[in-house]
């Protein structure tokens, strides 16, 4: 059964970096894509970014040059390095899989299996 954890949060001052893990069972061969998504409290869920088998990767524009999403198959891990952090990357963070291509734009919809979600505080 698939299955996906995540790890590496925590709180940081506005500048610094995070990086987040999710180890992820039953989603590392064949066609798939992995994705990161988060959400403040009164606010929708925002996918942030996704990686699929063959590397290929999607950013929100929110995160785009300071987010970089990667896998290590070997591992069956997925990470997230957060630099640059600012206080509107505050949010609990998800991991989240899908048998089948990456979405564009990172819907949630498409994802069946989500890790438990991990908090991430930003402070100014």
């Amino acid at each position: 059964q698939a299955q996906l954890v995540e790890s590496g949060g925590g709180s940081v001052q506005a500048g610094g970096s995070l990086k987040l893990s999710c180890a992820a069972s039953g989603y590392t061969s064949g066609v798939y894509c992995l994705a990161w998504f988060r959400q403040a409290p009164g606010t929708a869920r925002e996918g942030i970014a996704s990686i699929n088998e063959y590397d290929i990767t999607t950013y929100a524009e929110s995160v785009k040059g300071r987010f970089t999403i990667s896998q290590d198959s070997a591992k069956n891990t997925l990470y997230l390095q957060m630099n640059n952090l600012k206080p509107r990357d505050t949010a609990t963070y998800y991991c989240a899989a899908r048998s089948g291509q990456c979405p564009r734009p990172i819907v949630d919809d498409f994802f069946r299996t989500w890790g438990q979600g991990i908090q991430v505080t930003v402070s100014s």
